[in-house]
C-alpha cells in the first residue's frame, strides 16, 4: 500500500517522499516530521498505554508501557523466539512469523488494559544492519539475509581496494566491520544483485515493520546510521561513495528523525485487534535497539560511558557532533546516531553471543544449561587464565564455538579451556578485558577520561561479568534497567506524543522507575599481567583485517 492510498484519519502530517536522501529536518521546536513535541511535562488525568515491539536475534517482546505523568511501568505482554535460519544457501529471518509474532503480542497487550482504555501509539525497534527489498508493488521479494552469514567474507578487503578505509570512515564515520549494511549489499552486487536488479525500495528491519503497521516506506535515522552507508556528518545516504561501489541508490527511501509519527495503524489491523487499537498511532523510536537503550541510560556524569549488554555489547559514549579524526578511524571506533541530536560514539564488541552459541553447541552435544549455571560455573573457575580476542571474525558466525575458543588459545600460546567451566570464564573475562580497551580509546579520542560505567540490557543481569568489568576498568559499574531498550522505545513514543520534554526528563523517569545497582572494584589488579597480551592479540587480529592500516 503506498502513502497515497491511505485514508484521510491515518495520512501522516506530511506524507513519505521516496527517495529523499537526505533527512527530514526537524520543524521550528525541535520536532520531526509529524511529531508532537512539548516544551514539558504535562500532567494527565489518566495513565497513557504505549506498545514497544522490540526484536533481539535471539528474541523478541512485544511490551506493554503505562505513564502516569511520572513513573513508568513495563509488562510483557509476549514473548517469541527468533532466529535466522538456511533457506537457499543463505542466513535468513523468517519475517513471516515475526509478523505474526508482533500481532499476536499486540493482541495481547490489549488484554492487560481495563475496559475502555486505549492504546496510543506503538514503535519497533530491532538490531541493525539487516534489510529487505520491496518490489514494484511494494512487496518483499525475498526474507533478509542475516549479517551473520558468510556471504560478506572479503567484501571488506574488496571495499577498501576501490575507495580505501580513510574514505570509507570518512564519509560514514562507521567503524570497518564485514557485517555492516554497505558490504552487505557489495555481496550482493558481487553475487549478480538479481534481488537488486528487481528492488525498488530498501527498508531496514524495524523500518519493514513499520511499513506493514502504518503503510509508510522511510527509514528511521538511528538505523540507518549503523549500515555504513550513510553519511552520519551531513545527515544524507552517502549515494557517491555507493555509487564507486556499484551498488545501486535509487531504491534507498527518505530518512526521517526518531519520534516521527507514521499515522494511524492500518484499517485491517484496527479491525483485526479490536478497539483497544481503534486510534493507535505508530511512531519510530529510536529504531535500533541499542539508540532506544541509551535513551534510558541513567545519566548523572557527562563523563560516563555505557554498555548496552546483550548478543552485542556496545560500549560508548553520548557526544554532540560525529567524531571523524585519524585517531577515532584507527581506535575503530563508530559514530551513530542517537535520538534529538545525539551521536552514540562507541565500538560494536561481540557480547554474549559467543556464550549463546557455546550453550547451542553444548546442547547439540546433549548438555542443557541455564545461563544462570553457565555464570555459576564461570564464577568457580580461576580467573585470568585463557583469554579470547571477542571481535575475531572466528566469533561471527555460528558454529562449535568452544572448539574456535580453543583454537584461538592455542594459536596465542595459552593454556586452553577444555571444559564448560573454563570456557565460559575464558569469555566472560575476554569482555570484560575488551570493554575496558574500549573506555580507554573512547577516553583518548575525545580527551575526556570516562569516569564510571553504566551497564544496560539483559547482560546487566550478569553479577560477574558486571564485577569484571569493574575489576578490568577499575571503575565504578551501575547495572540496569535490565528492560532498557524497550523502556527507550516508549519514552520516545512518549516525548513524540508531549509527554515527555526530553533526554534529561526521560532519563529522570528512569531513575524514578528502575532501580540501577551499583557495583566496585573489589580486584582492579586481577588482569594488570593480562592486560598488555591482549591488546598486543587485539591489535595484530586489527592489523591482520587491514582495519588499522595507516596507509590510505
Amino acid at each position: 500500500m503506498s502513502v497515497s492510498d491511505l485514508p484521510p484519519d491515518s495520512a501522516p502530517a506530511s506524507a513519505a517522499t521516496q527517495h529523499n536522501h537526505g533527512v527530514r529536518p526537524a520543524r521550528a521546536g525541535g520536532s520531526p516530521r509529524a511529531g508532537r513535541i512539548s516544551n514539558g511535562p504535562r500532567a494527565i488525568r489518566q495513565r497513557l498505554n504505549v506498545v514497544a515491539v522490540d526484536l533481539g536475534a535471539e528474541s523478541g517482546r512485544v511490551m506493554l508501557g503505562q505513564f502516569d505523568g511520572r513513573q513508568l511501568t513495563l509488562t510483557e505482554a509476549h514473548r517469541f523466539p527468533n532466529g535466522a535460519r538456511a533457506v537457499d544457501g543463505l542466513l535468513r529471518w523468517d519475517l513471516t512469523t515475526l509478523w505474526e509474532q508482533i500481532r499476536i503480542g499486540m493482541a495481547k497487550a490489549a488484554t492487560l488494559l481495563p475496559t475502555g482504555e486505549e492504546i496510543v501509539s506503538v514503535g519497533v525497534d530491532t538490531w541493525g544492519l539487516d534489510y529487505g527489498l520491496l518490489d514494484a508493488d511494494g512487496q518483499l521479494i525475498n526474507d533478509p539475509v542475516s549479517y551473520r552469514d558468510p556471504r560478506t567474507r572479503g567484501m571488506l578487503a574488496e571495499a577498501v581496494r576501490l575507495v580505501g578505509r580513510r574514505r570509507l570512515y570518512a564519509e560514514t564515520g562507521i567503524q570497518l566491520m564485514e557485517v555492516n549494511t554497505i558490504y552487505q549489499l557489495l555481496a550482493e552486487v558481487r553475487a549478480g544483485g538479481a534481488d537488486l536488479q528487481k528492488a525498488r525500495t530498501l527498508l531496514l528491519i524495524p523500518d519493514l515493520f513499520h511499513h506493514l503497521l502504518s503503510g509508510q516506506a522511510v527509514a528511521e535515522y538511528t538505523e540507518a546510521s549503523t549500515t555504513g552507508a550513510y553519511d552520519v556528518a551531513n545527515r544524507r545516504w552517502a549515494t557517491g561513495l555507493l555509487s564507486d561501489l556499484g551498488i545501486p541508490t535509487e531504491m534507498l527511501p527518505e530518512v526521517v528523525e526518531a519520534g516521527t509519527d507514521l499515522g494511524l495503524l492500518l484499517p485491517p489491523l484496527r479491525e483485526e485487534l479490536g478497539v483497544a487499537y481503534g486510534r493507535t498511532r505508530v511512531i519510530t523510536p529510536g529504531s535500533h535497539d541499542t539508540a532506544s537503550a541509551v535513551v534510558s541510560v541513567p545519566f548523572t556524569d557527562p563523563a560516563a560511558a555505557y554498555i548496552s549488554s546483550g548478543t552485542w555489547s556496545l560500549v560508548g559514549v553520548e557526544t554532540d557532533q560525529p567524531v571523524l579524526t585519524e585517531a577515532a578511524r584507527l581506535a575503530n571506533l563508530t559514530n551513530e546516531g542517537g535520538v534529538l541530536g545525539t551521536i552514540r560514539l562507541l565500538r560494536n564488541c561481540m557480547g554474549l553471543w559467543i556464550l549463546q552459541e557455546c550453550r547451542r553447541q553444548w546442547e547439540r552435544e546433549g548438555k542443557r544449561y541455564t545461563y544462570q549455571e553457565l555464570v555459576d560455573l564461570a564464577s568457580a573457575a580461576p580467573g585470568g587464565v585463557s583469554v579470547i580476542n571477542p571481535d575475531h571474525p572466528d566469533f561471527v558466525t555460528p558454529g562449535d564455538m568452544p572448539e574456535r575458543i580453543r583454537q584461538y588459545c592455542r594459536r596465542t600460546g595459552q593454556p586452553v579451556p577444555i571444559n564448560v567451566a573454563a570456557i565460559a570464564r575464558c569469555v566472560l573475562d575476554s569482555l570484560a578485558l575488551r570493554y575496558r580497551m574500549a573506555f580507554t580509546d573512547l577516553g583518548e579520542v575525545t580527551g575526556r577520561p570516562v569516569s564510571r560505567i553504566h551497564i544496560v540490557g539483559g547482560g546487566s543481569r550478569n553479577t560477574l561479568l558486571n564485577q569484571l568489568t569493574a575489576d578490568a576498568a577499575g571503575l565504578e559499574v551501575v547495572g540496569g534497567p535490565v528492560e532498557a531498550t524497550a523502556m527507550g522505545n516508549v519514552l520516545m513514543q512518549l516525548h513524540a506524543l508531549g509527554e515527555v520534554s526530553g533526554l534529561e526528563q526521560m532519563r529522570e523517569v528512569v531513575r524514578t522507575s528502575a532501580h540501577p545497582h551499583t557495583v566496585t572494584p573489589t580486584d582492579p589488579g586481577r588482569f594488570t599481567d593480562l592486560y598488555g597480551r591482549f591488546t598486543e592479540w587485539v591489535a595484530a587480529d586489527l592489523a591482520e583485517a587491514g582495519i588499522t592500516d595507516k596507509t590510505d
